[in-house]
């Protein structure tokens, strides 16, 4: 007797031959066991010659397929199954493993096995191979009843990650706008001060010239006070020398011989 995993529930079924040994063979525990999307029980088909074929029933709660290994199996196939003799044909698919395949079970063929004795496939392996159905009524049953329950918790739990990647997503584009109005902001403030920078510059500029302009005007107007100032003067020099001389105006000096400069007094 084996076991696999922890067990949630458990269906006894006896591995036989083929129908004629069904009742001579030891029987065997299936334990269902959950995955992480769904339950699963292993059995054992067993040819006359006494070779095994291990095989899986596995269930989401709403289908059930038997899942197999076998070299060279086709990516499609649509094969027979016999409960009790009777053939039931259902459609096979390969999986991404080498050789290993799944057959989908129709309603058909599930209750014909929960209420058949022998499970029966020849195709299997070099020859036809059984196992007896005893118990597969409950423990269709339980194997349903835990795949849903497994993929009820797994479809919540990938709920709860899809709106955990969502909340996620929604706060990256939250921080994203957040960082991108910022970036406008600061560049918005960037600008600004250029702005107000230039401005300071320009009437900067703008005072210097004035301070230089002013500069010059004052310049301009001491020169031409000192200009007023010395016309006065010659003015008065001149008022002097008529009230002095009268018409008299006084004579230059002569020149010095060799250019000896002789100053000249007026009388």
């Amino acid at each position: 007797m084996r076991r696999l995993g922890a067990p949630i529930f458990t269906l006894a079924v006896a591995a036989v031959a083929g129908p004629s040994t069904a009742a001579n063979l030891e029987a065997s525990a299936w334990a269902v066991t959950p995955d992480e999307a769904q339950c699963h029980t292993d059995f054992e088909l067993v040819a006359r010659s006494g070779a095994v074929a291990p095989v899986t029933l596995i269930s989401d709660g709403e289908h059930v397929a038997l899942r197999f290994t076998k070299e060279g199996v086709p990516s499609q196939a649509f094969l027979p199954i016999r409960v009790d003799q009777k053939p039931f044909a259902n459609l096979v698919q390969r999986t991404g493993e080498e050789g290993l395949a799944t057959m989908g079970l129709s309603d058909e063929t599930l209750a014909a096995m929960r209420r058949g004795k022998t499970l029966q496939i020849a195709w299997l392996g070099d020859e036809a191979m059984s196992a007896s159905l005893a118990g597969a009524a409950q423990g269709l049953a339980d194997l349903k009843t835990c795949g849903a329950q497994v993929a009820g918790q797994h479809r919540a739990h990938q709920a709860e990650l899809e709106t955990q990647r969502a909340r996620a997503a929604a706060d990256a584009r939250a921080r994203a706008l957040a960082d991108e109005q910022l970036a406008t902001a600061r560049a918005q403030t960037a600008a600004a001060e250029a702005v107000r920078q230039r401005a300071a510059a320009e009437a900067e500029q703008l005072a210097a010239q004035a301070e230089q302009q002013r500069a010059m005007a004052e310049g301009e107007r001491q020169r031409l006070l000192a200009e007023q100032n010395r016309q006065r003067a010659i003015a008065a020099q001149q008022q002097y020398y008529s009230s002095y001389y009268g018409d008299r105006q006084p004579a230059p000096p002569e020149p010095a011989p060799w250019g000896y400069y002789r100053p000249y007094y007026p009388r």
